[in-house]
């Protein structure tokens, strides 16, 4: 049947008159000229003839369902000879290039949350050997987690060094950078707690040189990323705000809860000394930063409500830098105890060491608190938000619950309380029951690669200019690769 100017009108109005029709190009109806008169004039009398289209190749009619159905051979082939070209993908969307341009700065979360299952079981006030062995082994396995997460981080900024720019501009992906110094403080501090004991004091000079490289770390993403947002161009509203922004200024609280406990292990009173100073300053410049981006949060909590279900787990970050930064707070206090009188700080105050233990216990168990609130806040959340689908941010359950819940069970041996030591006991079985639950998914999507996506990489620009001025398509479009 040949499409007339006739029925490309009575199309239109019909189309106009009706919002859920939409009209198509000639080029798109299937026509045949060999059929019979019979059929063209009952195929004319029923107005669908009108909108018989081939959806597949109409970008305009996408998602709408086909109105006629049950087309002839014919009709078959011309469908097909419509569609367009099969869709191929770039050699750099498949195999494991992917997996390295995808592997975010957020997989680092995984050894956060590897380590701190470590640490917990250390810290359980009643000792128990099997307890021992367990953290070893979770140990190695945050070990062989963070070295092949940072292989396959040098491996992506090699390979791919335009990816780094991109990354440290997107307001969300660059506040992940936090999550690489904290994931090797929890390699250090299980060090500390697991090697030194029983291997000399050679392990206390490697964990004393691995902390200021951390301290190093730390301090230039908590200075340099919060300036980063503020230098960006884009503005960003309040409601944009999530608990991540929490991130890189945690890094250094962790940072300084370490120093603390090396501190503790140095032969040198000097050297014990100046690690506490510098651990001194590492708390007072991250821990006030932290509660003004608490103040933030808190405001935007009040005025936008809770955050999406994508982010919903967010709410456990702000556990972390209060329990961390109690617990820190408070070992500090305990180790210059000990540390100020061989150094004879404060000479004519001998009690002075007493005095920093004892502020330091009252400042923790404020922190703690204060965290105790924001934990009643994230558990309401999560309740009132389920359920929601598996991402990466679930490790949010991890570190942050699992630092409180050691600031907990040492305030339990330091009182002594047993309301502590069980409270803090319950919390340890529950960061290690959420680790069992957040690896397997982990795992699960590590292995279909739904997780292997990085938001970031849809800022890559798709053209780069040669010398002669001329554009050229990117490196992901030189070469592609047919599905099989």
């Amino acid at each position: 049947m040949a499409f007339t100017r006739d029925d490309q009108g009575t199309m239109q109005r019909t189309a106009s008159n009706n919002p859920a029709m939409t009209p198509t190009a000639p080029s798109q109806i299937a026509s045949r000229s060999d059929v019979p008169v019979n059929r063209r004039r009952r195929s004319s009398s029923h107005t669908t003839s009108l909108s018989r289209r081939i959806t597949s190749g109409d970008p305009a009619g996408e998602g709408l369902l086909p109105i006629i159905t049950g087309k002839s051979s014919e009709e078959e082939e011309a469908s097909s000879s419509n569609k367009g070209p099969i869709p191929t993908k770039s050699k750099y969307e498949v195999g494991w290039r992917r997996v390295v341009r995808n592997f975010s700065p957020s997989w680092f979360s995984v050894t956060m949350g590897t380590g701190i299952c470590s640490l917990l079981l250390i810290t359980i006030p009643w000792k128990a050997t099997w307890l021992y062995w367990l953290s070893v082994v979770f140990f190695v396995l945050n070990s062989i987690l963070f070295s092949l997460a940072l292989l396959l981080s040098v491996l992506r900024y090699t390979l791919y060094p335009e990816i780094w720019t991109v990354m440290l501009q997107d307001p969300t992906m660059s506040l992940f950078l936090g999550t690489f110094p904290m994931g090797f403080a929890t390699i250090v501090e299980s060090w500390i707690f697991l090697c030194c004991p029983y291997w000399g004091y050679w392990s206390v000079w490697v964990a004393w040189i691995a902390w200021m490289l951390d301290v190093v770390i730390a301090v230039a993403v908590t200075v340099s990323l919060p300036f980063l947002l503020m230098s960006q161009r884009d503005k960003h509203g309040l409601e944009r705000i999530t608990a991540a922004q929490l991130l890189p200024i945690a890094a250094t609280i962790v940072a300084s809860g370490t120093g603390s406990e090396v501190a503790e292990l140095l032969s040198s009173p000097d050297h014990a000394f100046g690690t506490i100073l510098a651990s001194y300053v590492l708390w007072g410049l991250a821990t006030p930063l932290s509660m003004t981006v608490l103040v933030m949060y808190y405001q935007r909590l009040m005025l936008h409500k809770l955050p999406p279900r994508e982010v919903i787990v967010s709410s456990f970050l702000p556990i972390g830098p209060l329990g961390m930064g109690g617990y820190t707070i408070m070992y500090l206090g305990k180790v210059s105890r000990i540390v100020f009188p061989e150094v004879e700080l404060f000479h004519d105050l001998p009690i002075a060491g007493d005095i920093v233990y004892v502020l330091g216990v009252f400042i923790g168990l404020i922190m703690w608190g204060f965290g105790l609130c924001w934990l009643i806040f994230a558990v309401a959340t999560i309740y009132t938000s389920r359920p929601f689908g598996f991402n990466m941010g679930w490790w949010g359950f991890t570190f942050p619950l699992g630092v409180y819940a050691i600031s907990t069970m040492t305030f339990g041996v330091e009182f002594p309380s047993m309301f502590f030591r069980v409270f803090g006991t319950i919390l340890s079985v529950a960061v290690i029951l959420l680790w069992c639950v957040v690896v397997t998914g982990t795992a699960r999507g590590a292995w279909n690669g739904e997780l292997f996506y990085a938001v970031c990489l849809k800022n890559l620009p798709a053209k780069t200019t040669k010398g002669d001025g001329k554009l050229e398509a990117n490196v992901a479009d030189e070469e592609k690769v047919q599905p099989r």
